[in-house]
């Protein structure tokens, strides 16, 4: 229920911010928005100014007289505006056999139209670039000031590559890093379908340690790959009369050793407890500056009734923004999301990424939102900016049915200076809706059988 009511949240915000930005430039250019619909398929219902609220279709031959018909419908994949004069998602082609209308699509200027057609995007870039702008102002960020690694599993992959315990890591395929968010990027994210050289300092000499991209897991969120120096594992809340509260443990306090060994993770620490259950081990832990040393004993079920979580207790900068440089901030951050995206299509089409690996859909988009959400509004707004970046760069991109389709057919009406016929645009409109199902119906695909 999570994932679904999340998935609604989600999806409702930024298609109601896209299509917004079509319904606001229309009518800032006068033309007639009959319809703004959240959803495709059958109206649940709606209301409009004629004939007020109302649930199901409205009759055939409703003429909304100028007045938009503002509806909720069926599939929770999308939506859209429906503009008088345009051949669009509605494939409605009545009003081809009429003269044109002054406030129809066809009969306004080129720009006019123009205008209309990227407004959508435009307002998904000013959703993410407001997004982004309050986590610089409000939030700020956290520099990790380490690159060096702290703790290796055994038989992890961080140790099947050849990493150990004390690396510095000093650059990535001849990338320098200087704090562990740029360490974090340059394996995770600007190297994705590359495989890695690693330039490390271990004991005092510089040696290059070349790491497949097949050893590093897709999803660092699943398991850790490297866990840098200052990570550990902090008890974020405490069931009560727990074994963990009968033991004195509290929310806030910091694991440092279980049963006599380092603790550097979550799951290690999950690991050595369900290992152990009725076992009574010595648990140091620190609270505020004071280190203590706590006895547990794991219940039968293998669970001591704690929330844990990863805390940095390293030393750190915590970067500030003002009022205006946060919209700087803000745009370099969508900028460099932009070009981050590009560069995956292209290796996606160069064979290097799996295209389902690198695209996901609806049952992805429901997963992180809801995993976005559970850490706090802060994450799940970021993913929503992240969401809303996706969502402009692909309508842009010019395939029929999207905005960039559209706004190509405009470019082209404009040089031949007369119109496509209509029968052509929904020859056009039909091919691209047809492609795009096959498209998202291998997208939910990959989505399910990656679960």
């Amino acid at each position: 229920m999570d994932y679904i009511i999340y998935f609604i949240i989600t999806i409702g915000v930024l298609v109601f911010v896209h299509e917004f930005g079509h319904f606001a430039a229309a009518k800032l250019c006068k033309m007639r928005a009959d319809i703004f619909a959240i959803g495709f398929g059958k109206r649940l219902f709606g209301w409009n100014k004629k004939s007020g609220f109302s649930f199901g279709d409205l009759p055939k031959d409703f003429d909304g007289e100028g007045h938009t018909d503002y509806r909720l419908c069926l599939l929770p994949l999308g939506g859209y505006v429906k503009i008088a004069g345009m051949v669009d998602e509605s494939m409605d082609t009545e009003f081809a056999n009429a003269e044109p209308q002054p406030y129809e699509f066809r009969s306004k200027p080129v720009w006019h139209k123009i205008f209309v057609i990227v407004a959508g995007v435009l307002m998904n870039l000013f959703l993410a670039w407001i997004i982004f702008w309050g986590a610089n102002f409000f939030h700020g960020k956290q520099v990790t000031k380490t690159t060096t690694i702290a703790f290796v599993e055994q038989n992890s992959p961080a140790e099947k590559s050849g990493f150990k315990a004390n690396d510095k890591i000093i650059s990535i395929n001849g990338v320098q890093t200087e704090n562990w968010e740029e360490v974090r990027a340059q394996i995770f994210v600007n190297t994705l379908g590359e495989n890695l050289n690693f330039l490390i300092e271990r004991d005092g000499h510089k040696i290059n340690l070349p790491v497949l991209r097949k050893g590093i897991p897709e999803d660092e969120n699943e398991r850790f790959f490297l866990i840098p120096q200052g990570y550990r594992p902090g008890i974020s809340d405490v069931l009560k009369n727990s074994p963990a509260d009968k033991a004195g443990l509290k929310p806030g306090d910091i694991l440092l050793e279980l049963n006599n060994i380092p603790l550097y993770t979550s799951q290690q620490t999950t690991e050595i407890i369900s290992s152990n259950a009725g076992i009574e081990m010595p648990l140091k832990i620190l609270r505020g500056k004071e280190t203590l040393t706590l006895n547990v004993t794991p219940g039968e079920d293998k669970k001591i009734g704690v929330a844990i979580g990863q805390v940095y207790t390293g030393e750190a900068d915590f970067k500030t923004y003002g009022f205006f440089s946060s919209f700087y901030y803000g745009w370099l951050d969508i900028v460099r999301m932009t070009e981050l995206t590009f560069n995956m299509v292209g290796k996606v089409f160069a064979g290097d990424i799996e295209f389902g690996k690198a695209f996901g859909g609806p049952v992805k988009i429901a997963q992180f939102a809801a995993k976005s959400a559970d850490t706090g509004i802060a994450s799940f707004l970021y993913f929503l900016a992240l969401l809303s970046l996706s969502l402009a760069i692909i309508n842009i991109m010019p395939f029929p049915v999207l905005d960039g389709g559209h706004l190509i057919i405009i470019i082209i009406e404009a040089v031949m200076k007369r119109e496509i016929p209509v029968k052509v645009k929904i020859a056009i409109q039909n091919i691209g809706f047809a492609v795009l199902l096959l498209l998202m119906a291998f997208i939910i695909y990959n989505d399910i059988i990656s679960l």
